[in-house]
């Protein structure tokens, strides 16, 4: 199984995505997704679930939404798979879990490639650095979950993710300035702004600009004498 999170959500079952038949079956499915291979409460499910349905028909819209959602994941594994339905969508004591089968995962990738960035920033090797963590950002198509009209669990999700990528462009942008690529920075980050086709916004749109504030700003300093980018930057 492939998911993706770091925009529309999208699951990939056996090469066959996993198209969802009804609201409550789609919310149901982004809520897993934003937690692989990890249980999620059906306290939880049912919670976000009344976004779009009564409280007390909650439940019943969850019993309802993981059936339509098995239905569909029977159709992409086909006869003759080692997985089930019931094995990919697994009901445990408690809750529900969206079993990857060791698929991929973007938030797993995106985790991945900030790390290494972030421990090649504390060893001061900056090529890399900016090397993996623009590998992390170019993951994002958009916002977390772009689509869903979640609920306060959800949303807590998504901000945790939104804030990592925040914190992911930051050191981008310090790790660019230190090799001195303040000219190139500005187009980078101009084609951030345009990436997935779709004007991003919120929190994200503001660093951006931000980000193209300091790197004009710095570029402007350079022309003083004796002036080095390093000595800008220090400003």
């Amino acid at each position: 199984m492939d998911i993706e999170v770091l925009g529309a959500p999208r699951v990939t079952e056996n090469g066959v995505p996993i198209t969802a038949p009804t609201a409550e079956s789609r919310h149901v499915l982004a809520a897993l997704a934003a937690c692989p291979d990890r249980l999620v409460p059906s306290r939880v499910l049912a919670d976000e679930l009344t976004r779009h349905t009564p409280p007390e028909h909650s439940r019943a819209a969850l019993h309802t939404a993981v059936r339509r959602l098995r239905e569909r994941f029977a159709e992409a594994l086909g006869a003759g798979s080692v997985r089930t339905p019931e094995t990919v969508l697994c009901a445990r004591p408690g809750g529900y879990l969206l079993d990857t089968g060791g698929g991929r995962c973007d938030v797993r990738e995106f985790e991945r490639e900030a790390g290494a960035g972030y421990r090649a920033m504390g060893r001061g090797d900056f090529g890399q650095a900016a090397l993996r963590l623009r590998r992390a950002l170019d993951l994002w198509t958009g916002p977390a979950l772009d689509g869903i009209d979640a609920g306060a669990w959800l949303r807590g999700r998504t901000a945790v993710l939104e804030a990592d990528r925040l914190s992911v462009l930051g050191q981008w942008v310090e790790a660019e300035l230190a090799l001195g690529r303040h000219g190139e920075l500005l187009l980078e980050l101009a084609g951030l702004r345009g990436a997935g086709g779709r004007r991003p916004r919120g929190a994200y749109l503001a660093a951006l600009h931000r980000a193209e504030a300091r790197v004009t700003a710095l570029r402007a300093a350079l022309p003083a004498p004796g002036m080095t980018l390093a000595g800008a930057v220090r400003r």
